[in-house]
């Protein structure tokens, strides 16, 4: 809709308003006559009669409109790549530019304010952020994989999860039962999956990394652990897992910390025998995987392998593995 459309859509709307103020003063001015009444509540702005009355519903002024307003989809690649500058004194290079960046330029404004159109967006983008943060990995999905969950020391739920990371870095008393009993000790390579900060972004990359994983330790020739799921899992969940189980290197793709209208990205962090005190310093790890802009998550998977390998050949991980090369 351009400036034209919408001044338009503007001044038909205040048409239409002005004509049921004008309706309701006339019914009002009767029924005063009518009942004598002393006092109305009639006051006059300008050259417009206006009733202060109760504000009418919603569903009640669309029902009295003959107009239709269909604003279109802001969430759509032609609409976020659209410039919102109007006659932009280089009107090819804005949108070139638009293109090379995912960041909220050229939107332009309405007076001191943004436009509805980038604050329609901005408003959707940030709604995917919430709901994936407050979201749960959809159940099916650990079912296609044959994937047992626990939880961490996280009890009251996501917002205690999003306050006490400190929690979500170490596993509850049932989990680490549970672990003891149903998974393969000391692998070569243990697979584990947490929700982190984005289920969505497991829901969308698991079923696609974790064939790639499963046949690239096969090939190899490595032992594969028992998978399973953590639910309110952070990174340094790790540590526990490794006390655990002992495998030569653990896996762990963790849902990443979703941006605005981003929510897909997932991240593979890697250690090398992992036990309690081990820091970032001693883990690798593998950013942004997802299809579309980020690492693709097959490439992540074949990736993830072969770093595995390079770990147990040199029997380190992080800062360490770096030295020895």
């Amino acid at each position: 809709m351009d400036k034209d459309q919408m001044q338009a859509l503007i001044d038909a709307i205040l048409q239409e308003i002005a004509q049921e103020n004008l309706k309701k003063i006339t019914e009002q001015n009767e029924l005063a006559l009518s009942t004598n009444l002393s006092k109305t509540q009639i006051e006059i702005t300008g050259f417009t009669p206006v009733i202060r009355q109760p504000k009418e519903s919603v569903d009640s002024l669309r029902s009295s409109s003959s107009l239709t307003i269909d604003l279109p989809d802001p969430t759509t690649d032609e609409m976020r790549q659209k410039p919102g500058v109007d006659h932009p004194i280089d009107s090819e290079g804005l949108p070139a530019l638009i293109s090379t960046t995912t960041a909220r330029i050229g939107s332009g404004r309405a007076g001191t304010r943004l436009r509805t159109k980038s604050l329609l967006l901005f408003q959707s983008d940030l709604a995917v952020t919430q709901d994936t943060l407050y979201r749960d990995v959809d159940p099916q999905i650990l079912a296609q994989f044959n994937l047992f969950s626990v939880q961490t020391q996280i009890t009251e739920g996501k917002e205690q999860y999003l306050l006490r990371p400190d929690l979500g870095r170490r596993l509850s008393e049932e989990a680490r039962k549970t672990i003891q009993e149903r998974c393969i000790k000391s692998p070569n390579i243990q697979i584990c999956i947490g929700d982190g900060l984005s289920a969505f972004a497991i829901e969308v990359n698991l079923p696609k990394i974790f064939p790639v994983l499963e046949a690239g330790c096969k090939t190899a020739g490595l032992t594969l652990g028992t998978a399973f799921f953590i639910q309110y899992c952070r990174v340094g969940v790790m540590n526990d897992i490794g006390d655990l189980i002992q495998p030569d290197v653990l896996i762990l793709l963790i849902g990443e910390r979703p941006g605005l209208g981003r929510a897909e990205s997932m991240s593979a962090y890697m250690a090398y025998r992992p036990s309690a005190g081990h820091t970032d310093a001693d883990r690798e790890v593998i950013c942004n995987i997802f299809d579309g802009g980020g690492t693709n998550p097959l490439e992540a998977g074949a990736y993830a392998i072969q770093i595995a390998k390079k770990m147990i050949k040199n029997q380190a991980s992080g800062v360490k593995s770096k030295l020895i090369e």
